[in-house]
């Protein structure tokens, strides 16, 4: 992962909970430090790197190009990865990358921060869409296209519930400086547009049970199994009681 993002030009900085468990290289086997070197177990493996450096650049650019989906390469790429010389490259670069991050995520108590909370807003998001979303997370279409509709029309809906509480939250915060209520800017920060409490999810249902019955349910078919239903409740009723 940390390869091909770095070979698109994307700076991933992920939360690292345990970097202890994690491999890092150093960049040359004669290379020693004097405080931190029992971190580095590994060393980078330049050579394979320049051997497969064409290749990963052309599996990049084929990513960019929308020729080839990121999560299909991972599986490929995984279902040979003992005998797939560019899958070995890719995790030899992937190492380089990670323990550069690695070593900055231990020296910076702000990039820690910084990437914690920006982590917090996307799993606030995840499950604010997924509470937005119907029939489960199990996507029964098999086709590509059908799945990727689901997934674009659930963040449709989503960022339309965001668009919303947003102007409801700018609405009340300009309400509230025109009553001389003072905030800051780091006030503002802590609000969050992923509110559900105020979204009737399934809508809202007017019942008039004051209208007479409309003619179908006189019938004598549903009358029938109305009555079925009745007497199936009362005796499953009673078997509880009973036992």
């Amino acid at each position: 992962m940390f390869a091909f993002t770095h070979l698109l030009g994307i700076n991933l900085m992920p939360r690292i909970r345990n970097w202890r468990d994690l491999v890092m290289c150093r960049p040359d086997r004669g290379v020693s430090y004097k405080h931190i070197n029992r971190l580095f177990t590994d060393t980078a493996d330049w050579h394979l790197i320049e051997t497969h450096w064409q290749d990963l650049m052309q599996v990049a650019l084929s990513i960019q190009a929308g020729k080839i989906s990121s999560p299909m390469l991972l599986r490929k790429l995984g279902s040979y990865s003992r005998r797939n010389k560019l899958y070995h490259a890719a995790q030899a670069l992937g190492s380089v990358i990670r323990t550069i991050f690695l070593l900055n995520w231990i020296g910076s108590r702000e990039l820690r921060q910084e990437v914690t909370a920006n982590t917090n807003k996307i799993e606030s998001y995840n499950g604010f869409s997924k509470w937005l979303s119907f029939g489960g997370d199990v996507i029964a279409e098999n086709d590509p296209d059908e799945q990727q509709k689901r997934l674009r029309y659930n963040d449709m809906v989503a960022s339309s519930v965001i668009l919303q509480n947003t102007v409801d939250m700018m609405r009340i915060l300009q309400k509230l400086a025109r009553e001389g209520w003072q905030f800051t800017d780091e006030d503002v920060s802590f609000l969050s547009p992923y509110l559900t409490s105020n979204v009737k999810r399934f809508g809202e249902f007017n019942l008039k049970l004051n209208r007479p019955p409309e003619p179908w349910i006189k019938d004598s078919v549903f009358q029938q199994a109305a009555g079925l239903l009745r007497v199936n409740t009362a005796s499953k009723a009673d078997a509880e009681e009973a036992t």
